[in-house]
């Protein structure tokens, strides 16, 4: 019999055999056989003097980076969390300030933002692949040089030459931090209820700022030396809703004229946010001009605010939705991990048997097919990331307006199924890892139960995914009279035919129906929408959206299929390239009927839920 010593040892060995591990070979797969970025962005002069074994080197290091620095302070950060004293400063979790040293000094801050800017340089293609990597080791310390990039490139784009420049370059090189800062106690989702007050002053450009924002990711950290907050507040007389909203730029500590830290600005943390997960990253409510004048400096014009914004919203989205990307593909490498290494039961012909040999967990039928879940949700994700954010690069550099137009509508369309899809999967992934890892899962001496904390809040923050459903079916779908989608069907169609001329008959066949149901869904919410019957439509708002994701990464698994197939046929043929096509056989079988049934629960016309009688 083994003794407890025994036991205790082997369940360490199984916690140490499953710390992150990045998959390099399927990023590399996605980014150069699938979508060919080097290529197809060679044209561009801001990336013309990239080429592959660029690529391939920063790949590599982001992937050393994520496994040896983020990944080791991943589990330490979730259990001690963010701490704040009294006078309102955070203390970030050990080994934080460590590792922002390393985003710093390595450029990883703003790796996709512009090089002569501070940043990296490099596409957003790369960059949402090395956020997948990134956020898979460690989801919340990758919201602080997150939240920070984003910041400084609003800032670059919209910020006012005297200091907008400047202050963004400290911002991607680490010296400083940034936040955005929309959401008020009881707005929420509805920033146009937003409160906060901004009074001129005598200073041109200059306000003062009086109010509360809550729910702050970064609000305070002890990370850079400042931190450069982006506030939506009402100027006097602006009106009501988002219309009246301007955008402010409020340091943490006032700038002197040379670029010297100066005093204290009055935005003050009044406390911060004991959460579900993401324990590493410091959510707090901010208090401006509370404890003392709170001087905010307006960006653009007055009452432009939301839409300086929503510039940002698409790169926002997609980086949320790589969030989930991240946990996703975590959970699939901790749980491929796990199984292999654990040991029990025995194979099924012979459970009758007591001296039979154990075996590890992944030769049992149901844990193989919660991997295989796993395994074609995270590829086809990664996929279908990597493309809008090579859309997106293309759509910046595009010389013709007219391809530019194009190309951003493509973006539109698919941003919010890509947030909504992502993250929900996400979630769902890790939940399945917990299950995978049976009652260890359940403890948090293993690392899954994290992820599944982690990752719930990637549906709900940067508009909740219902939200996202709303404005797939609301917005997005009607540009044009659905010249968007229709669009994207008969091009995705085109795509479908060459598949099948290349030996993927049957599986174009099904995937070519799901598209043509998921057009009939969508004429049939178009028509309660002509007919007046708009709550009933936008009832049925998130069935469309994961009818459509699902549908989405059935045509990323059949394009992966089609690439590995070539490769197989030229001699190699390796299990990296017969998982592909694997994958698309399962994802066929077993998911994309979903996506037929979903079409049929929202074409039934069920109206139960706005029912009158209904939660009175």
């Amino acid at each position: 019999m083994p003794t407890y010593q025994a036991a205790l040892e082997a369940e360490e060995e199984l916690v140490s055999s499953t710390t992150y591990s990045a998959d390099l070979q399927d990023i590399h797969f996605v980014l150069f056989d699938q979508l060919e970025i080097d290529k197809k962005l060679a044209a561009i002069p801001k990336y013309s003097e990239l080429d592959r074994e660029i690529y391939e080197a920063t790949l590599a290091e982001a992937k050393r980076v994520a496994e040896e620095v983020l990944g080791p302070i991943n589990r330490p950060g979730d259990r001690i969390g963010c701490t704040l004293d009294e006078a309102g400063n955070v203390t970030t979790p050990p080994g934080y300030k460590d590792a922002w040293t390393v985003f710093a000094d390595g450029g990883w801050v703003g790796v996709s933002a512009p090089a002569e800017h501070g940043g990296g340089g490099m596409p957003f293609a790369m960059g949402t692949a090395i956020s997948d990597m990134m956020c898979g080791a460690c989801a919340a310390f990758v919201m602080y040089p997150g939240l920070t990039a984003a910041a400084a490139r609003l800032l670059l784009r919209f910020g006012p030459a005297d200091w907008g420049v400047a202050f963004a370059e400290r911002m991607l090189r680490g010296q400083w931090g940034g936040t955005m800062c929309l959401t008020e106690s009881g707005a929420g989702s509805s920033v146009g209820d937003n409160r906060c007050k901004a009074t001129p002053t005598d200073e041109p450009g200059v306000y003062l700022l009086e109010g509360e924002k809550i729910f702050i990711s970064g609000g305070d950290q002890d990370l850079s030396e400042n931190i450069i907050h982006l506030v939506l507040a009402r100027v006097p007389d602006a009106g009501a809703g988002t219309k009246g909203l301007s955008l402010f730029m409020v340091p943490k500590y006032l700038v002197g004229p040379d670029g010297a830290l100066g005093e204290r600005n009055g935005a003050h943390v009044l406390g911060i946010e004991h959460k579900m997960g993401i324990n590493g990253s410091a959510t707090c409510t901010l208090g401006l001009g509370v404890n003392a004048p709170c001087k905010g400096w307006l960006i653009g014009e007055e009452r432009q605010g939301i839409e300086l914004m929503f510039t940002m919203m698409n790169e926002a989205r997609i980086g949320v939705a790589v969030q989930g990307l991240g946990v996703a593909t975590a959970a699939y490498s901790y749980s491929l991990a796990y199984a292999k290494e654990r040991v029990q039961g025995t194979a099924l012909r012979d459970f009758k048997n007591p001296d039979a040999q154990r075996v590890a967990i992944v030769q049992h039928a149901d844990v193989r097919r919660m991997l295989m879940l796993q395994k074609v949700h995270a590829e086809t994700m990664r996929a279908l990331c990597a493309r809008v954010a090579l859309l997106s690069d293309l759509a910046e550099h595009a010389a013709d307006e007219a391809e530019r137009r194009r190309i951003e509508g493509r973006v539109d369309l698919l941003v919010p199924i890509l947030k909504g899809i992502c993250t929900d999967i996400g979630y769902e992934m890790a939940t399945l890892a917990v299950q995978v890892y049976g009652g260890y899962g359940y403890t948090c001496e293993f690392p899954v139960e994290q992820l599944v904390r982690d990752a719930k809040i990637m549906s709900i923050y940067e508009g909740t995914n219902g939200i996202q459903a709303l404005d797939l079916l609301g917005r997005k779908m009607r540009i044009g009279s659905g010249a968007l989608f229709i669009e994207w069907m008969q091009e995705t169609e085109s795509e479908l035919r060459r598949a099948a001329k290349a030996g993927f008959i049957p599986q174009s066949a099904a995937i070519s129906k799901a598209i043509q149901s998921l057009a009939a869904t969508a004429m049939h919410l178009a028509n309660l929408a002509r007919t007046r019957k708009v709550d009933a439509a936008m009832l049925q708002a998130t069935p469309f959206l994961r009818m459509f994701g699902l549908v989405l990464l059935a045509v990323e698994a059949i394009d992966q299929a089609v690439i590995a197939k070539r490769r197989i046929d030229a001699g190699n043929d390796t299990s990296f390239y017969r998982g592909k096509l694997l994958n698309l056989e399962f994802y066929v079988s077993s998911v994309l009927p979903q996506a037929i049934a979903l079409g049929k629960c929202v074409q039934s016309g069920d109206e139960t839920c706005l029912s009158a009688d209904l939660f009175e």
